[in-house]
């Protein structure tokens, strides 16, 4: 059971694996022309018996052409054509190397369909002729054509212009035969009547509006004679040329401003090499603003928005109808600018309720205007939930509405437009308000605290019972200095008459008041004023 368990788990499936990669390689291997091994991404030829005598190529069931990154021939003396179709099936080709082979001809568009080309080793074969046309749509890093027997004609004066304006410091020891079967220096190499050609293009002034049409005209020289041909890349307007040998012209009609920024190339080509010349082509057109979309937070508030126009287009906001004075806290973004393209956006520093309306955002420029609007939402009002309130917009428009609309007009209406700074001021204030409410709370709680403690502090005081000497008569028993202690250290009694107070060793007369203490009808006895001292009636 265990043997069972282990052939039937992880075991079996990397058993499994291995022998689907053993198939893999041996259809790979059967897909090979003889004299030729393979993997998934390389196919070499090595081996001169039998050899080959066409250029390789896999099996339809083999393993996908298009992963093939390298292809090495080496020795293999009867391949002497590569043809249009040989190639074009590794499209993922990026290393072709034919060395010690008999290779003589070439298609002209054998690399057509080969982009990724970028290294090329064609040593020690027998081409006696090399267009440029095979390679000028590659963009090659290395071309190696040493050992070859080049015939001295105008066809290789390429070869020789490639190695003088090559960036690398390695050149290689190129030689042709001339008619005396000589062999001469590359460089040393002189034709006649054979050089670069050179393009001339006559362009009016290449900034134009939208909508219009435009003609281009170009002259090409050069010997021998070059052929004409326009590089329009990715022109979306509607074009067409027409040429008569060295002239030739572009009309270009109902100018799209897709395509302002774009480039327009007049290319002169003979057998040497290629010249060119450009312009670059502006539109101008009326603003449009292709994007508007509600506020989304990130580190700021922020109302996206694209714009296209050119010129530049000036940007102005309006906030519930009147014009949004930008400050600190709220002031247009542009993040990316593509040509004429904006991408931006209306940027809030911490908006409140207050900033809650509808945004309206106008592009213009001297060829016309555009003008979208969205509401925004940034929080509901204190105390009301968001959803118990959706038609918050009119309740903002009684407070803040405006009927400003005029792009032109620079009113300052700053009072009616609520920034985020005038709204952070009016929280401020309010919490202010209720700090203010909290503390004077507080401190009227503690002080009716104090005072009901005073006054029961007090009543327990005059409501003491004991040992006291009487300073005053029975009757004026209700007064609160009636009980008094009345030591035996103290001085005589009989000093200062019945009414007075013993404070330490002092006694002091008291004097009571009648009305303070409720006694109506008492009056105060004669013997408790002092010595000295008037009596009043």
């Amino acid at each position: 059971m265990s043997s069972w368990t282990r052939w039937h788990g992880p075991a079996m499936a990397r058993l499994w694996g291995f022998c689907w990669l053993v198939v893999g390689f041996w259809r790979a291997a059967l897909a090979c022309p003889a004299s030729c091994r393979c993997s998934a991404s390389r196919i070499w030829c090595s081996d001169p018996s039998p050899g080959i005598v066409a250029f390789p190529r896999l099996e339809p069931n083999s393993a996908d052409p298009e992963n093939i990154t390298e292809i090495y021939i080496a020795n293999q003396k009867r391949l002497e054509i590569i043809n249009e179709d040989d190639v074009e099936a590794y499209a993922g080709l990026k290393n072709l190397t034919i060395v010690d082979s008999g290779l003589k001809f070439v298609a002209h568009k054998a690399f057509l369909k080969n982009s990724n080309l970028q290294h090329i080793n064609f040593t020690r074969n027998k081409l006696t002729s090399l267009s440029r046309k095979h390679f000028r749509h590659l963009d090659l890093s290395e071309l190696i054509l040493v050992g070859n027997p080049f015939t001295c004609s105008c066809d290789i004066m390429w070869i020789k212009t490639l190695q003088e304006t090559k960036s690398s410091p390695e050149t290689q020891d190129l030689y042709c035969l001339n008619e005396s079967s000589k062999n001469i220096p590359l460089a040393n190499l002189q034709i006649p009547n054979c050089g670069l050609p050179s393009a001339n293009l006559a362009a009016p002034n290449l900034t134009v509006e939208e909508g219009k049409s435009i003609t281009l005209s170009c002259s090409v020289a050069g010997d021998p004679v070059p052929n004409l041909y326009w590089d329009v890349g990715n022109l979306v307007s509607k074009h067409m040329n027409e040429t008569s040998h060295t002239q030739g012209s572009l009309r270009i009609t109902n100018i799209s401003s897709d395509d302002s920024g774009k480039q327009i190339s007049c290319v002169a080509e003979n057998l040497v090499g290629e010249d060119q010349d450009s312009v670059n082509l502006t539109v101008h057109f009326a603003p449009t603003i292709t994007f508007l979309e509600s506020p989304t937070s990130d580190h700021h508030w922020c109302i996206p928005f694209t714009v296209k126009g050119n010129p530049k287009p000036a940007l102005q906001w309006f906030y519930n109808g009147a014009i949004l004075n930008e400050s600190k806290y709220i002031c247009t973004k542009i993040h990316v600018t593509n040509h004429t393209e904006y991408h931006g956006c209306l940027q809030l520093d911490n908006p409140t309720h207050m900033n809650n309306g509808d945004y309206k955002l106008v592009a213009k420029n001297e060829y016309g205007k555009d003008e979208k609007q969205i509401s925004a939402h940034f929080m509901g009002w204190p105390g009301i939930d968001d959803g118990a309130n959706p038609n918050y917009p009119d309740v903002i428009y009684e407070d803040y509405g405006t009927a400003a609309n005029d792009i032109g007009d620079t009113t300052n209406r700053s009072n009616e437009i609520p920034s985020t700074d005038v709204a952070d001021k009016s929280g401020r204030e309010h919490l202010s308000v209720y700090a203010v409410v909290v503390i004077a709370s507080v401190v009227g709680f503690c002080l009716l605290v104090m005072l009901f403690l005073l006054k029961l502090a007090r009543h327990s005081k005059f409501g003491m019972k004991g040992p006291a000497s009487v300073i005053s008569n029975d009757d004026d028993s209700a007064s609160p200095l009636h009980h008094i202690s009345n030591g035996s250290n103290t001085p005589s009694s009989s000093e200062g008459g019945p009414d007075a107070v013993i404070i330490g060793m002092t006694k002091i007369p008291v004097i009571e008041n009648p009305q303070y203490f409720g006694i109506t009808n008492s009056q105060l006895k004669p013997d408790t004023w002092p010595r000295g001292s008037p009596k009043t009636a």
